[in-house]
């Protein structure tokens, strides 16, 4: 896997391509998000922006609310309340104008199990348009080191090898916004590095937004211009990763994921979002 190569640019007027411009508008805005499950309340009133070249973590425990609100994100739940604007269209009417600009990849979620990596790039490449699979496919088998197993099925992979081949699936339409749930899960660490550069030059390169939700603080403190702290479904702090260190006190971002989820912030700390 080579760090230094450019990453792969999308062809002019490709329906997958990244926009040449950056506008100042944000990619994302979140306004007032609720989600409800009968009586649990999974969301609870969240707003926050995300925008064009940036990275912003979603960071909180089991439970805290981020896969729901990722789910909303890409038009899987609808909200109970609030909106969800994504290039400036709202994404409980304009869906189809939006979805061939964004991708998503998590562990959590597997790829059909007896179809071959190739055969699962093809199916997703071809449902997002891409003219040129083949050449496509190609070109992610070589930056993302995939090309040993391209032709075995994705249930005979190892844990790391779905991750990667989950992140070759989210990478497939050159994605202005990418919501990236644990990028890096069971990668080991020289993997893991290399995944981080090259998510941080496809973003240099593109301009592309990304929304990351990651339990590796290490990693959110490297790429991550902004933290949303969640808690019991709502936002209990933010701000750039070494001011929020600053302001708890603490000498790393993973303590302060601790003093959150613990309720133990120590005297040092200023109450959730300026208080």
């Amino acid at each position: 896997m080579d760090q230094t190569a450019p990453i792969g640019n999308a062809p002019q007027g490709n329906s997958g391509s990244a926009a040449a411009a950056t506008p100042a508008d944000p990619a994302v805005t979140v306004s007032h998000l609720t989600k409800r499950f009968g009586d649990v309340v999974a969301v609870d009133d969240v707003s926050f922006t995300v925008r064009h070249g940036e990275t912003v973590a979603l960071l909180g425990g089991n439970g805290a609310g981020k896969t729901t609100t990722l789910s909303m994100l890409l038009g899987l739940l609808l909200p109970t309340s609030g909106t969800i604007h994504i290039f400036g269209h709202n994404i409980a009417t304009d869906r189809r104008d939006i979805v061939h600009r964004i991708n998503f990849t998590s562990p959590y979620v597997d790829l059909p199990m007896r179809l071959t990596v190739q055969e699962n790039l093809t199916v997703y490449a071809r449902l997002y348009g891409l003219r040129d699979v083949k050449g496509r496919i190609a070109e992610l088998a070589e930056d993302l080191d995939l090309g040993d197993f391209l032709k075995r099925p994705v249930k005979k992979l190892s844990a790391g090898q779905k991750t990667r081949v989950g992140l070759a699936k989210a990478m497939l339409n050159w994605p202005e916004l990418l919501l990236l749930d644990e990028p890096t899960a069971s990668l080991d660490p020289d993997t893991g590095d290399w995944v981080r550069t090259y998510l941080e030059r496809y973003q240099a390169e593109s301009g592309a937004a990304i929304l990351l939700a990651s339990h590796n603080m290490a990693e959110v403190e490297r790429l991550a211009k902004d933290v949303l702290m969640m808690k019991a479904g709502r936002i209990v702090d933010t701000g750039p990763p070494r001011a929020l260190i600053e302001q708890y006190g603490r000498k790393n971002l993973e303590e302060v994921f601790l003093d959150i989820a613990r309720g133990t912030k120590s005297d040092s700390g200023s109450q959730a979002n300026g208080g």
